[in-house]
């Protein structure tokens, strides 16, 4: 899998939207305190339950993997011309 330009952004935006995507479906709420790869696993289940995004093959289940799908899934919502989608910051 090769990096999206801007995948760390990518993947704060798709956090902060999965996060308002999982609260309105009811899966439930992310606090504050919880850590970084918590909330990308939760986000990740999320959208493969709602077969938004095609899951990774079990030996490829990883944080960095789970990262990168929900960049690939955010970068698809974005409208086009959004600055994260730019190969420059």
């Amino acid at each position: 899998m090769s990096k999206l330009p801007n995948e760390v952004e990518l993947v704060k935006k798709a956090l902060q939207i999965g996060a308002v995507y999982a609260q309105k479906r009811a899966y439930g709420v992310i606090e504050e305190q919880d850590s970084v790869k918590l909330k990308v696993e939760f986000i990740y289940k999320v959208l493969v339950e709602d077969k938004l995004i095609q899951p990774l093959a079990k030996k490829d289940i990883s944080d960095p993997n789970m990262r990168h799908k929900l960049a690939l899934w955010i970068s698809r919502q974005l409208p086009e011309g959004h600055p994260l989608l730019s190969e420059t910051k």
